[in-house]
Order: C-alpha cells, then sequence, then structure tokens
C-alpha cells in the first residue's frame, strides 16, 4: 500500500508468548488436564451441562457469554473455550454499593 508516495508496510514484531502457548496447548491435548488448569488459574469452572444446571444464558459474544444465575437470579459474564467446551471467570455484573 503506497500513500502520498510513501510505502507503507507495518511488520509486527513476533508474539514472544507464541510459543509457549502452543506449548502449553500441546500438554494440554485431555479435556481433564484442561479443566484442571482452568480452576486453578480461574477457580470454578462450568462444562455445558453444567452451566444449564447453574445458569440461563442471556446471550454471548466469544470469549464471553451474558448468564443468570439460577439460584439467586444473579446477571454476570463467563469466559469460554471452544474446544474443550468449558466457561470459567465468572465476574457478577451486579454493583455492589
Amino acid at each position: 500500500m503506497t500513500t502520498h508516495g510513501r510505502s507503507n508496510c507495518t511488520t509486527l514484531p513476533p508474539d514472544e508468548t507464541e510459543h509457549t502457548n502452543r506449548s502449553v496447548c500441546e500438554q494440554l491435548k485431555d479435556e481433564r488436564e484442561w479443566r484442571v488448569a482452568l480452576e486453578v488459574i480461574y477457580g470454578e469452572v462450568w462444562d455445558t451441562s453444567e452451566l444449564k444446571r447453574d445458569f440461563n444464558v442471556i446471550g454471548f459474544l466469544a470469549p464471553l457469554v451474558a448468564v443468570r444465575r439460577k439460584d439467586n437470579g444473579e446477571e454476570g459474564t463467563l469466559e469460554f473455550l471452544h474446544h474443550p467446551r468449558f466457561y470459567f471467570s465468572y465476574r457478577s455484573s451486579t454493583k455492589r454499593g
């Protein structure tokens, strides 16, 4: 692309975490290993059946899903992975005053 006679070449630096991310993903091939890793980082983790048990889904826009807790009606968000499908990092949308 040329802008006003100048070449507009943008080169992004390599992502320093890419190799580490790939390495971790290769090590976590088993769904149980994914779940354990997510639990260590985020605490509670839900699979699809557990999500349906505990929440009503209001909407989603990857990587987030808007939910309402069935036990108390509290609304919030969860992050999710596509494969394996796990939901984690619940954050309440309720303002506490």
